[in-house]
């Protein structure tokens, strides 16, 4: 049997992903979560083969969750989900240490067979995802948000989301000085002055 637990704050996504999960018959939820400090508490106390994270919670991100999962439990399979575009997510949530990542929009047997091939050991991506994401590897020139680290990359999508310095701290569980610290330094990475330019560039780039 495999044992997933579910992490997501909408409850009918939740419901959703426990139905398609529950009509297999070696698979069952063995537990949700809709933030991620409910999620490391549950995992921590609940046995379970396989984790479906959203990248996206109240009070932090899938992959601050993913981060203490990995250095607490190296070993066990996440799968990140998100409503971003994979070719945008995909690879940095891979290098995070996800064992997959799937778009919410995917049919439920794709769901199915992440869950099947990350529990085995594998690692998954749509295939013509992949494939996008094998040319853009081999291609010299790099996108400017490339620079930026996991941290720095997550603050620049909530900037350019109209989000105040004392809402993103809030929402990372950060003070507003550390997060002004952050901005000045995605600022120069980005080679830009206003968020207005960072913004101007994640529209651009599909990044929100």
């Amino acid at each position: 049997m495999i044992r997933v637990i579910i992490v997501d704050d909408h409850p009918v996504v939740r419901r959703g992903l426990k139905q398609i999960i529950a009509a297999e018959q070696d698979m069952q939820v063995v537990g949700e979560a809709e933030s991620a400090r409910e999620a490391l508490r549950v995992i921590r106390q609940t046995a379970c083969d396989a984790v479906v994270l959203d990248i996206t919670l109240p009070d932090g991100s899938g992959l601050d969750v993913l981060s203490q999962l990995k250095s607490e439990r190296p070993t066990l399979p996440v799968l990140i989900m998100s409503m971003h575009q994979e070719e945008l997510y995909a690879l940095r949530v891979l290098k995070a240490g996800a064992s997959g990542y799937l778009m919410k929009d995917s049919i439920p047997e794709e769901l199915i067979k992440a869950i099947r091939k990350i529990t085995s050991g594998g690692k998954y991506i749509n295939p013509a995802v992949a494939e996008r994401l094998a040319s853009e590897f081999a291609s010299t020139e790099k996108s400017l948000h490339e620079n930026l680290s996991d941290r720095e990359f997550q603050i620049l999508c909530l900037i350019a989301s109209g989000k105040s310095l004392k809402e993103i701290g809030a929402t990372l569980c950060i003070s507003d000085k550390t997060v002004s610290s952050y901005r000045s330094r995605i600022l120069e990475k980005m080679k830009m002055s206003t968020n207005a330019d960072l913004t101007r560039y994640a529209l651009e780039h599909d990044l929100i």
